[in-house]
């Protein structure tokens, strides 16, 4: 049982790692008017709900989503970082699940 409360407590800082890099990504496109439009409008999400859904780790995995599936945006996001590229793939798969927005 010890090694259960290890891994989890690992899993557990591995995600919080994820959602606070999956949040600099966010952040970064807010700086970036053409990057920020372009997931604005991939997502459907309004700017005035940016905050309630950056709560949400589905959504937190779909900056890192949207991110990886623009080479020159991952690229650029991983160089102000100081990061190496693949290490927002891996944050990514930490979070592990794909945001899918509510459609009535």
């Amino acid at each position: 049982m010890k090694s259960g409360k290890i891994r989890s407590s690992k899993d557990r800082v591995r995600r919080e790692a994820a959602e606070a890099l999956a949040i600099a990504a966010l952040t970064y496109l807010a700086s970036e008017p053409e990057h920020f439009g372009g997931f604005l409008a991939a997502t459907g999400i309004g700017p005035t709900e940016i905050r309630a859904a950056a709560r949400d780790p589905e959504f937190l995995s779909g900056v890192l989503d949207h991110v990886s599936a623009h080479e020159a945006l991952l690229v650029a996001f991983a160089e102000h970082q100081g990061i190496d590229p693949a290490e927002i793939e891996r944050a990514r798969l930490a979070l592990g699940a794909v945001w899918e927005r509510d459609t009535p």
